[in-house]
């Protein structure tokens, strides 16, 4: 960041906190894109009573969260002259891991929502991206169990430049994902990226 200078500001924000959220637009009225790498894991066994729990405190960041983002920032992007908005979904958001199930079923309503957004917001000059990584380096990929096995940080972000300039909608940028965006081809093209609503 030292190399950057005052070209990077730090802001926080807690994705719980609708008030935080909306701080966040006030102190970036300039904003045009967006990246929600916002999430939380709990992993607790799917029968067990804390799996409750852990679910709803899963949907409160990582879905109503983002929704809260979007909401929020969508209108400064819009009044900016457009841009993008970007939702880290995971390749859990599209097949089920049995012993991170509340977690899956998190994401796959945060990529319900992002679809929704895509229609939403295209009209009004913002692009949404829905990115499906599968384990990727991370803090929260060695705490689920993964250690080291995922890939580097920057095959996401590079995968997300590219993205963006190529105007897709979807991004599978690891080498897991890539494996499942191969099976799941077919359906996102012909059902997730048209308009079934058109007459």
């Amino acid at each position: 960041m030292d190399a950057h200078g005052d070209r990077v500001a730090v802001l926080t924000a807690d994705l719980t906190d609708p008030e935080s959220i909306t701080a966040l637009a006030t102190s970036a009225p300039d904003v045009q894109v967006v990246v929600n790498n916002g999430g939380i894991l709990r992993g607790s066994p799917l029968l067990e009573p804390a799996a409750i729990k852990n679910f709803k405190t899963e949907l409160e960041v990582n879905t109503f969260g983002w929704l809260r983002v979007a909401q929020t920032l969508a209108p400064v992007i819009e009044s900016n002259g457009g841009g993008a908005m970007v939702q880290l979904n995971s390749v859990a958001s599209i097949k089920n891991f049995a012993d991170f199930t509340t977690y899956c079923a998190s994401k796959s309503a945060s990529y319900s929502i992002t679809q929704g957004l895509k229609d939403v917001l295209e009209p009004k000059g913002i692009q949404v991206l829905s990115v499906h990584p599968g384990p990727i380096a991370t803090d929260m990929a060695v705490e689920a169990g993964f250690g080291d096995m995922g890939d580097s940080v920057s095959t996401v972000s590079e995968g997300i430049v590219a993205a963006l300039k190529s105007g897709d909608f979807h991004l599978f940028p690891d080498t897991m994902a890539q494996q499942v965006a191969q099976a799941y081809d077919g359906f996102r093209t012909n059902i997730v990226e048209v308009d079934l609503m058109e007459a």
